[in-house]
């Protein structure tokens, strides 16, 4: 099962840096960094509007809770967006390599 997770950071730097380490660590197959985004949401009562990018890995079942768990230490902020979206579909050879990627003894 290949998972999609989507992850903000602040900036270009921090979220390469993470991906580089996820990459490494085989905690995920691959992350697609786009930069460019802007969140807009409440946090502590106030209004935020700031720019951020998006990082969407792509793991597996087995590595998640692995993943969540390294995602939380190497992220800057308070309470990171970590959403994790089963894909409905992906081609064998995809699967296959992102399993094999990800996989952690």
């Amino acid at each position: 099962m290949v998972l999609l997770v989507f992850c903000s950071f602040p900036d270009e730097k921090v979220a390469h840096a993470a991906t580089a380490g996820l990459v490494e660590e085989r905690l995920v197959a691959c992350g697609t960094i786009l930069p460019g985004a802007r969140s807009i949401y409440v946090w502590e009562g106030k209004m935020e509007d700031v720019a951020e990018v998006m990082v969407i890995f792509k793991t597996t079942g087995p590595a998640y809770a692995k993943l969540e768990k390294r995602l939380r230490r190497l992220h800057p902020y308070q309470n990171p967006e970590i959403v994790a979206i089963e894909a409905g579909a992906a081609s064998r050879p995809y699967a296959a390599w992102v399993a094999a990627a990800t996989h952690v003894p």
